[in-house]
């Protein structure tokens, strides 16, 4: 009987459990009720107004300091503000805050839940590097031999400065014996290239030349194109550096001169013969961005398809935005990851194809 007493005793609540059931009921109790979802109206309607804005960012028109493409560059850290407004909403006690921030949770998973898988596959029959290796690089030779041991077979390298040029060429030559360099884009790779020739993408960059961290003038090449000889057959390889992008009070987010390089590399690719197509090089804009719709319809970003998170490359301290890309039409992505940092502003980017 003592012991049944003693076992009745210990099945009851200790006070630490009891406390805990306390405060769980006080808190259901203070979300239950009408009051609750009648707090923070301001902040549901920031709530509703995020998972719109994220919903309809194609909607948003360009006319207007090309805010659109604004957005759709930076549209993935849109999702920070979801955080923020939960933890508004709990301080606040808002039921009806907490329940609006679905939308903009269920809007910004539908657009990005991709990117936080890996897509990854081992294998792959060429590995490609592309790399912005900066006019002011201070070391050269130790961004040649960094890049060497990413193992790519094709690398392309863009911002080449006259003075670096000859470093990168003797750093470059055993591993890569044949090479093409047109202006301040230069194409390495282990298998043979032929018809190597600077490709132009129309740049004039007028007032803005004085603002390039080297002696950047309308003549200068920006892009190449070259056909590399593969044991799969002939691929197409284009690099670019197209146009910076710069944010004007008076003017907005002036595009104009990288959006003419776009097109430039659209109807080219869209011209192409040949079925297996790469685009490598620093495209100062993100795939989200509508203005680059004339390639994305084309093209394959190796990241968007084999790659792991998003794969930000700028700036290099902590990168925000992917700018420099690589893009495949007729070969198949088999993995796309970012390289570590170089002496550049820049990180390295790599991607692994398969025919």
């Amino acid at each position: 009987m003592d012991a049944e007493i003693e076992q009745d005793d210990t099945s009851r609540p200790t006070p630490a459990s009891s406390a805990w059931r306390t405060r769980i009921r006080e808190a259901l109790g203070a979300l239950s009720g009408p009051e609750p979802w009648k707090r923070g109206p301001i902040l549901t309607a920031l709530a509703v107004a995020l998972g719109l804005f994220m919903m309809l960012h194609a909607q948003i028109p360009n006319w207007l300091g090309n805010v659109g493409s604004l957005v759709e560059t930076i549209l993935p850290w849109f999702g920070v503000f979801v955080p923020l407004l939960l933890a508004a909403a709990v301080w606040r006690r808002s039921a009806s805050a907490v329940a609006a921030l679905l939308l903009p949770v269920v809007v910004w998973l539908g657009l990005f839940a991709g990117q936080l898988t890996d897509k990854s596959h081992a294998g792959g029959d060429l590995t490609l590097v592309s790399h912005n290796v900066g006019a002011d690089n201070p070391d050269p030779a130790k961004t040649a031999r960094d890049l060497i041991a990413s193992g790519a077979n094709v690398l392309a390298l863009e911002e080449l400065t006259p003075q670096a040029v000859p470093t990168y060429e003797k750093e470059l030559a055993k591993a890569y014996p044949y090479h093409s360099v047109q202006g301040t884009v230069g194409l390495w790779s282990k298998l043979p290239l032929s018809d190597a020739k600077a490709f132009d993408i129309k740049m004039d960059y007028g007032p803005l030349a004085a603002t390039k961290p080297f002696d950047l003038k309308m003549e200068d090449n920006r892009a190449l194109r070259a056909v590399a000889a593969t044991p799969h057959g002939p691929l197409v390889v284009y690099v670019a550096h197209l146009a910076s992008v710069r944010w004007n009070p008076r003017g907005g987010f002036v595009t104009a001169q990288r959006d003419r390089g776009v097109d430039a590399l659209g109807r080219a690719v869209a011209a192409e013969q040949n079925q297996h197509v790469v685009l490598l090089g620093d495209l100062n804009g993100t795939t989200n961005d509508r203005a680059f719709n004339s390639l994305t319809s084309q093209l394959r970003s190796t990241q968007d398809a084999a790659g792991d998170g998003f794969g930000f490359t700028w700036p290099k301290a902590f990168p925000m935005v992917r700018i420099d890309q690589i893009l495949v039409k007729g070969v198949k992505p088999k993995s796309s990851w970012v390289l570590p940092g170089t002496g550049s502003d820049h990180r390295p980017v790599a991607a692994g194809i398969a025919w």
